[in-house]
């Protein structure tokens, strides 16, 4: 069994923090960065595979016209060789309603070359009606 490093932790610290910064500012490119080229995203457990950086930029595209106020968070990141995994919090307002959302979930990721190669997200949504 292969245990974890500081560097690898760091690594990929910074790998889910430019995520979260990207969906907190509500910027698909940032979020799209931390990915390889030839990536595969599940973006959650009965959605199909998403492949490549251009259609996970596609997915998360209109997040800055349906979500405001946004606060992405995560946990502890859990690391074994290539892959690790993370618990996270995101609360954001709808553009449209004004409720109040918080999603939690997990990511699991396998990284090639310092990037994202595939990312899995487990989540479960509530919302608070204003």
């Amino acid at each position: 069994m292969t245990q974890d490093t500081p560097a690898a932790g760091t690594e990929y610290d910074a790998l889910i923090a430019k995520f979260g910064q990207g969906w907190s500012q509500g910027k698909p490119e940032l979020m799209a960065e931390v990915f390889a080229e030839d990536c595969v995203f599940v973006p959650g457990p009965f959605d199909a595979p998403l492949r490549g950086r251009e259609a996970i930029r596609l997915y998360w595209r209109d997040v800055p016209l349906d979500q405001a106020e946004i606060a992405f968070r995560f946990g502890e990141i859990f690391v074994v060789g290539p892959w690790f995994a993370t618990e996270y919090k995101c609360t954001f307002r709808r553009r449209r309603t004004g409720e109040a959302v918080t999603v939690k979930g997990a990511l699991f990721c396998e990284t090639t070359g310092g990037l994202i190669s595939e990312m899995r997200m487990y989540w479960d949504r509530s919302v608070r009606r204003s």
